[in-house]
């Protein structure tokens, strides 16, 4: 059984907009078979073209999310993890060769933020789910306040991103996936005038209301779209 990698902020980053060989074989058998199976669908996604590094702040409907969010860009997300997935036959091998962060819940330390941070600097897509576990009834729950030292380090655009169908198609204690309608709202990024004002730790219950309220946005936004689909 593989171990539990260690972030190491001296090791190269690879190019942030290059695809490896793993990311895009699994991403064009993904894509076809999403489309047939769950009638994917995403939009919004150009406007990731077109940022150097961003932060994506993603609700979480199954562990299906991050295939779902980055099915359609032309580059690479680097996720977080829960570090038990490491040392897990063939799951440890995809997420060390798909750019994904080890993170301990029990202990996440600082290393993992400055290796967010690292990376976002470079020029990669940095995707996290604020709400820390997947959802129990497909809506969105509080957040975990962990990622806004993440704001609070960096300059980088912010994206919220909403997933709807997820829920639906592989639920908590599902073993197969369902057939089903699935969609994916990039959102408007967040301006400096919404977040710098709200940074200040005294301000953080703000941020957090802010940050939740633009993710349900985005989520209402492709549910109302998942819905139409439904109906057709």
């Amino acid at each position: 059984m593989s171990k539990i990698p260690k972030l190491s902020l001296d090791q190269p980053l690879p190019d942030p907009r290059h695809r490896n060989l793993l990311w895009i074989s699994a991403q064009t058998l993904l894509q076809n078979l999403f489309v047939v199976w769950l009638n994917y669908r995403a939009r919004g996604q150009e406007q990731l073209d077109r940022v150097s590094g961003a932060l994506l702040l993603i609700n979480h409907q199954s562990h299906l999310d991050p295939l779902l969010v980055g099915l359609s860009l032309r580059r690479p997300i680097s996720y977080v993890a829960r570090h038990n997935l490491f040392p897990v036959p063939f799951v440890g091998w995809v997420l060390r060769r798909t750019y994904v962060m080890p993170l301990n819940q029990q202990r996440p330390g600082t290393v993992l933020i400055r290796e967010c941070v690292r990376r976002l600097n470079h020029g990669f897509l940095v995707g996290i789910f604020p709400e820390g576990s997947r959802t129990r009834d497909g809506n969105v729950a509080p957040l975990k306040p962990g990622f806004t030292t993440i704001l609070r380090r960096t300059e980088v655009p912010v994206f919220p991103v909403g997933v709807a169908g997820g829920f639906q198609v592989f639920p908590r204690g599902s073993k197969f996936i369902k057939p089903g309608v699935v969609r994916v709202v990039y959102g408007k990024p967040f301006t400096s005038q919404e977040l710098k004002p709200l940074l200040a730790r005294d301000r953080e219950p703000e941020l957090l209301d802010l940050v939740r309220r633009r993710i349900i946005e985005c989520y209402q936004e492709a549910e109302h779209w998942r819905q139409l689909a439904r109906k057709c």
